[in-house]
């Protein structure tokens, strides 16, 4: 395989080009060093030219339907003249690491949309269902001319929190039930929605879903608004008839509108841009100490003694550090 160079393949991505885009992911997602270090020299060339979209993270309970919303939204979005690009997150075997679901199996009309881009990852042990790398994606995915980026995690339960953090809109999706299904789902993640959508509001269970997007409309207003510019809402949908989708993009549009005065959106990602420095801060930091062979005698040590129930998992942690800081004086001594 000949070498990778960032510079053409930046360009071949701002082209539009899909191989070139896909060579680009794996790339970033990749672990090994030598690919780390392209991948961060890519994203250099490529963050410039990146940031013209909405991006929107998408989550709800398992069976609410969330592969036919985005199957059926993003074939309105495209006949709106847009482009989509979708970030789906696979559960994933945390044994073997291999996804079980492909969600371009489930989105199969999608797929074969030009102007659509779907890109499944196993979600691993990242919380939330997000890999490590998915900001980086959607800085690819927009300098390849999506101008909408669906964020799709693996679903309530897991720490919603980490999309919230890379996206400008969080959507949950709710199933028709009232008050049972609102008990059920934790009150944190009912407060980052910036959208709430009750599902399958069709046949039998239309009457229902009404009933249900009034309870949420209800129990909205006794928790705190998330943003000063935006009153979160609730609206109904059937993804499987695509009705009330057209009602969901203009939502959509108009909290974009919203976020965009005064300057707020740009604030909320220069947020978004510092979280993400300290994560990635911690995570090559965490690399380092694994991979530092002077340090791999003490680092078992202390992870021996953390599981042996003889040292505290903050005082273990402090020691790696401390180590760590240690060797790095020393090598420029």
């Amino acid at each position: 395989m000949p070498a990778i160079d960032p510079k053409n393949l930046a360009d071949d991505i701002s082209a539009g080009d899909r191989r070139a885009l896909a060579r680009g992911i794996t790339l970033i997602e990749s672990a090994k060093k030598t690919d780390r270090e392209l991948a961060s020299q890519l994203l250099d060339i490529l963050m410039p030219r990146s940031g013209n979209s909405i991006r929107v993270g998408l989550s709800g309970v398992p069976g609410v339907g969330k592969s036919t919303f985005i199957e059926s939204f993003g074939n309105l979005v495209i006949e709106q003249g847009h482009r989509i690009a979708v970030l789906a997150v696979d559960p994933s075997s945390s044994i073997s690491g291999g996804s079980i679901l492909g969600d371009k199996t489930r989105m199969e009309t999608l797929a074969q949309r030009l102007e659509a881009f779907i890109r499944p990852s196993p979600a691993g042990n990242t919380l939330g269902g997000v890999t490590r790398h998915t900001r980086e994606t959607i800085c690819l995915v927009e300098s390849a001319g999506f101008d909408v980026v669906l964020v799709e995690t693996v679903g309530v339960g897991q720490s919603e929190t980490a999309v919230a953090e890379m996206t400008d809109m969080f959507l949950l999706m709710l199933l028709p039930g009232g008050g049972d299904e609102l008990q059920g789902i934790k009150r944190g993640i009912v407060e980052l929605a910036d959208l709430i959508v009750v599902n399958k509001a069709d046949g039998v269970l239309k009457n229902t879903a009404q009933s249900s997007a009034a309870d949420y409309r209800s129990a909205l207003g006794f928790l705190p608004a998330r943003r000063a510019e935006w009153q979160a809402r609730v609206e109904t949908c059937s993804a499987l008839n695509r009705e009330g989708l057209d009602k969901i993009w203009h939502t959509i549009l108009e909290f974009r509108e919203a976020v965009e005065k005064e300057g707020a959106l740009a604030k909320y990602r220069a947020h978004q841009s510092l979280t993400w420095l300290w994560g990635e801060a911690a995570a090559i930091l965490q690399a380092k100490l694994r991979e530092d062979l002077r340090l791999k005698s003490q680092v078992q040590m202390i992870e021996s003694a953390v599981m042996d129930g003889n040292m505290s998992p903050w005082v273990g942690a402090a020691k790696l550090l401390e180590q760590f800081s240690h060797n790095t004086i020393s090598k420029k001594e």
